[in-house]
C-alpha cells in the first residue's frame, strides 16, 4: 500500500519541472511588452514632436535636436492661429463639409449595401463590381475633369464642389465594409420584421441600422480621417475666404521669404486633435466592424 498521503503529494512544489528554470515563462511576456512599447513610442513620437514644436519660437526650429524644451512656451502661436489664421471660421467649414460627407456616405452605404446583399435584381453583381472599382481610382486623378465640369455648371466656390466628390469616393470603401458586415447578419431577423408588417425602409432603419452600428462607426471614422484635412481639391475649387477649410490656416503663415513655423505647427496640432479624439472614441467599434466578416455566425 502506498503510504503517501494527499497532503504530502500536494505539498510538492508544482513549479519544480525538470529542464525548465524558474521564471522562464516571464521572458516572452517581457519581450512582447518591450516590443509593443517601442512600437507605441514610435507611433506617438510624431504627435509629441508636433505639440513640442508648436510652442517654440520660429528661430528655435533650426538645429540638430529632434525635440527642444520650449523656454518659455510660446502660447502666442495658438493665439495667432486663432486670430490671423482664422482657425474658428475654417474649422467650422471643415467640420460642416466633413460631417455632411460622413453622414450621407454612411446612409448611402447602408441602403446600397442592403440592396446588394438582400435583394435579387438584374446586373446586381456587375453594378457592385463597378462601384468597388472606385477604390483603385485616386481622387486627385479626377481633379481636372471635376474642375471643368463644376466651372461649366457655375458651381465653383461652393461647398458642394467638395462634398459631392468626397461622397463619391467614400462610397466604394464604405460599401466594401458594409456589405461584409451585412453578410454576417441572419436573414431570419428581417423575415420576422416583414411578417410583422414592416416595410423595406422600416427594416433598414429600424432593424438593420441598430445592428450595423460597428460598421457605420468604421466607415464614418475612415471617411472623417480621409476628408478632414484634404487640401488639393479644396485649394482648386475654393477661393472665397468664407468657404476655405482648416488646411488653409497653415498657408496663412507661409510667406515668400519667411514663415511663422510656430503658428503653422500650432494649426497642425489643432487639426490633428479631432481626428485623434474620434479615433480613440470609436476604436472598439472599428475593430468589430472591420473584423465582422472574418467569423460567421
Amino acid at each position: 500500500m502506498n503510504s503517501t498521503s494527499p497532503r504530502t503529494a500536494a505539498s510538492v512544489p508544482a513549479a519544480a519541472h525538470p529542464g525548465k528554470p524558474p521564471g522562464a515563462g516571464k521572458w516572452p511576456k517581457m519581450l512582447l511588452f518591450v516590443f509593443m512599447s517601442t512600437i507605441a513610442s514610435m507611433q506617438l513620437f510624431p504627435l509629441i514632436w508636433l505639440a513640442d514644436y508648436s510652442l517654440l519660437k520660429s528661430g528655435d526650429f533650426f538645429g540638430s535636436s529632434f525635440l527642444k524644451w520650449p523656454d518659455p512656451p510660446q502660447w502666442e502661436n495658438y493665439i495667432n492661429a486663432f486670430t490671423y489664421g482664422r482657425v474658428p471660421r475654417y474649422f467650422f467649414n471643415s467640420l460642416l463639409i466633413t460631417t455632411i460627407t460622413v453622414v450621407v456616405s454612411a446612409v448611402f452605404a447602408l441602403m446600397m449595401g442592403y440592396a446588394f446583399t438582400r435583394m435579387n435584381w438584374k446586373l446586381r453583381g456587375t453594378v457592385l463590381n463597378l462601384i468597388m472599382l472606385g477604390m483603385i481610382i485616386p481622387i486627385h486623378a479626377t481633379l481636372l475633369p471635376n474642375f471643368i465640369l463644376f466651372n461649366k455648371l457655375g458651381m465653383l466656390n461652393n461647398m458642394f464642389t467638395l462634398i459631392l466628390p468626397y461622397i463619391a469616393f467614400s462610397i466604394p470603401i464604405s460599401m466594401f465594409i458594409m456589405t461584409g458586415f451585412l453578410e454576417t447578419i441572419p436573414r431570419s431577423i428581417e423575415e420576422s420584421a416583414v411578417m410583422d408588417g414592416c416595410g423595406v425602409f422600416g427594416v433598414v432603419f429600424r432593424i438593420i441600422l441598430p445592428i450595423t452600428k460597428p460598421a457605420i462607426a468604421t466607415v464614418s471614422v475612415l471617411n472623417f480621417i480621409s476628408w478632414w484635412n484634404e487640401f488639393i481639391m479644396a485649394n482648386t475649387f475654393i477661393t472665397s475666404e468664407k468657404l476655405k477649410t482648416i488646411p488653409f490656416s497653415i498657408m496663412k503663415f507661409a510667406g515668400e521669404y519667411s514663415s511663422n513655423y510656430g503658428a503653422q505647427f500650432a494649426v497642425m496640432t489643432m487639426i490633428a486633435l479631432p481626428t485623434i479624439l474620434i479615433y480613440l472614441l470609436f476604436t472598439e467599434q472599428m475593430a468589430r466592424g472591420i473584423t465582422a466578416g472574418a467569423v460567421k455566425g
